[in-house]
């Protein structure tokens, strides 16, 4: 992980300098070092896209940029602090798809989703694919599916931990198929992907560049594409859509926000500057090389992306009774 923060910092160096168009005259805020708020350990994927598109933000406005990761309680931490924040432009929050699952689990969250925040920026989109180990007898969705079936409560799938986007997957697979399968959790990635490969796990959710070289290995087998559409990084592998399995599309994405009350024109001078961030060649390769597809557009993308993820993960969490307290 700490190679791919270095990966993005590298791509993206210079940037601001090599666009004459961003360095141009702006009004005079802000007046003091902008904070963006990690609710992820430093090192991680997370903290690596933060990191580069606030040293961006760091040579467009001329303001010294300061990450500060403050992880813990499922992201709540750190959350919590930048929802609590002066909505004066000098703190951001940067948040992965986990952030509108955490009303749902918690019983009690400090902050609100919604009213705590304005949305800045939606800033990439992962995808994640449907792979089991090479021993389970399925070369596709459906296989697995009548695999599965045969097989009520026996088979088993990993993720890198409770309530995880790669959980929360399985589990509304596990109703859009009528399926029954056990979730084994552990705490982080490199531990269930070893135990995919070493089949002590089944099968998984897992993120597309990071199953692709393992079934080029074919030491585990690709199933199926979770999101809407075929990914470019692999366009010979379709969609569980494509498959049968209707209702179902799951992704990763990231975004930023600010405290809510933060004035329309600084969110919309973000939105604008870290626009043409994600627009350079630099770094759509550097995010390309972590599986992810640059995002962008007007802060209303995230919003909407934030209010429909909520009432569809709501309910998936609701239907199989997962809780984190």
């Amino acid at each position: 992980m700490t190679t791919t923060r270095r990966t993005l910092l590298r791509a993206t160096a210079g940037l601001a300098i090599a666009s004459p168009a961003l360095v141009r005259a702006q009004p005079a805020w802000p007046t003091k070092p902008i904070t963006i708020v990690v609710n992820f350990p430093a090192g991680g994927l997370t903290d690596g896209i933060a990191r580069a598109f606030g040293q961006h933000v760091q040579q467009t406005t001329g303001q010294q940029v300061i990450v500060d990761n403050k992880p813990g309680a499922s992201g709540n931490i750190g959350t919590q602090v930048a929802s609590r924040a002066a909505p004066d432009g000098q703190t951001l929050l940067m948040i992965a798809k986990t952030f509108v699952t955490n009303g749902s689990l918690f019983k009690n969250v400090p902050y609100d989703p919604v009213k705590s925040f304005a949305p800045v920026i939606k800033l990439a989109t992962g995808s994640i694919v449907l792979a089991v180990h090479t021993s389970v007898p399925a070369d596709s969705v459906s296989a697995f599916i009548q695999y599965v079936k045969a097989r009520p409560g026996e088979v088993n799938y990993g993720s890198p931990g409770f309530a995880t986007p790669h959980h929360l997957a399985m589990e509304l697979f596990k109703h859009a198929t009528q399926t029954s399968l056990v979730h084994i959790p552990y705490k982080g990635t490199s531990g269930v992907m070893s135990d995919l490969v070493g089949n002590h796990v089944s099968a998984m959710f897992v993120p597309t560049h990071v199953a692709l070289p393992l079934a080029a290995d074919k030491q585990i087998r690709i199933l199926g594409v979770a999101s809407a559409e075929r990914v470019a990084a692999a366009p010979d592998v379709p969609t569980l859509a494509e498959q049968g399995v209707t209702g179902f599309e799951v992704d990763i994405w990231f975004g930023l926000l600010a405290p809510a009350g933060t004035p329309a024109d600084v969110v919309a001078r973000y939105n604008e500057v870290i626009n043409e961030f994600l627009r350079s060649p630099a770094v759509t390769g550097a995010l390309a090389k972590q599986g992810l597809i640059t995002a962008g557009g007007p802060p209303a993308v995230l919003g909407e992306l934030i209010a429909s993820d909520m009432a569809k993960w709501q309910k998936v969490i609701q239907q199989a009774g997962i809780t984190a307290e």
